[in-house]
């Protein structure tokens, strides 16, 4: 296997696991002021990812700057192009992870409120956004031959553009009901798996017409088949939420998330960003990827920290797996 393919296959991975992981917390802080009933429910909604957000947002770090080391014209490409909304993202991002550290540092009901607000449009935006982003690295943009972005941002906020962020948005505040039922006991349990089985309904439909768009537009068999390894999930992990089995219904979330993201980079294989221009110049994993030497250098770095750090992360994962509820919120954290 080429190394370009390689890279290819590594940043697919980054951005699966960005968006399976940081997914159902954005679906969590979406979720929480029509989830939780009062303050201590929603710090315990906010205590479920209190010690995971920050490390899940390492994913699309690392798969920004992989994408820069490995394919530097993709990188410029992408980032010219899609300047906006990825700046709106980032500013979307520091302010959620500002919230999270501000909130409880007054017992003030309006101060907690604004940074409640700050948490709900810093996790909707992203979760917005980068539908749209990928929808539209998909369906094509316009690339001139010299593999520069020839659009405007309200290029970007086209039909399949739009879908594409309904998807993820969807999918995410799905994910991130199932999450809070597999986290929490107590009503807001029952409240949370509930709600999931109502969003996932929604997020099925839109989904499906999205990857019916994707078929035809590509019709790609590889892709085809994890788009219905994502709908098999979803439907599974929907019908696991109605009996009560809230770790299924979440594994079928997260298995959803994860097929139709590599559906979605089958689909695109080997091109990286397709042009909708004509005698415009698609970026392909082989025009626009590093040098041979960087990317060997590349991989053997890859190769010793990447089990690193999913080692680590996993066994934060499983320190903090344990139910929780509103007797875990002591009187006193209230009163800061």
């Amino acid at each position: 296997m080429e190394l370009t393919t390689v890279w290819f296959c590594l940043i697919m991975v980054l951005w699966t696991g960005y968006f399976v992981l940081e997914g159902f917390d954005f679906g969590v802080g979406m979720l929480l002021p029509f989830l939780a009933r009062g303050d201590r429910e929603r710090r315990l909604m906010i205590n479920t990812i209190g010690p995971l957000w920050d490390g899940n947002e390492v994913w699309v770090l690392t798969a920004g700057g992989a994408t820069f080391a490995a394919f530097p014209e993709w990188y410029a490409t992408l980032f010219s192009g899609f300047y906006l909304p990825l700046l709106l993202i980032l500013l979307a991002l520091i302010v959620r992870g500002v919230a999270f550290e501000f909130r409880h540092q007054r017992s003030d009901v309006t101060w907690q409120r604004r940074w409640d607000m700050a948490i709900v449009v810093g996790s909707f935006v992203p979760a917005f956004l980068w539908g749209v982003a990928f929808a539209n690295i998909a369906r094509g943009v316009p690339i001139d031959a010299d593999k520069n972005f020839q659009g405007t941002v309200f290029t970007l906020l086209n039909p399949v553009g739009i879908l594409g962020g309904l998807v993820t948005l969807t999918l995410f505040l799905t994910h991130g009901a199932m999450f809070i039922a597999l986290k929490t006991d107590g009503e807001i349990r029952h409240r949370a798996r509930a709600l999931s089985l109502r969003l996932g309904t929604v997020a099925a439909v839109v989904a499906v017409v999205f990857m019916l768009w994707a078929e035809i537009h590509t019709g790609d068999v590889t892709s085809a088949l994890f788009f219905i390894a994502a709908a098999a999930c979803l439907l599974g992990g929907l019908a696991a939420a109605a009996s009560g089995r809230e770790g299924w219904a979440f594994a079928g979330t997260f298995l959803t998330l994860a097929f139709a993201v590599v559906g979605l980079f089958a689909a695109l294989f080997p091109e990286v960003m397709p042009t909708t221009l004509e005698g415009g110049v698609s970026l392909t994993v082989h025009n626009a990827s590093a040098t041979h030497y960087t990317l060997q250098v590349m991989t053997v770095i890859a190769a010793i920290f990447t089990p690193i750090v999913v080692l680590y992360q996993g066994w934060t994962y499983w320190i903090f797996r344990r139910r929780l509820t509103i007797q875990h919120i002591p009187a006193e954290e209230l009163a800061h």
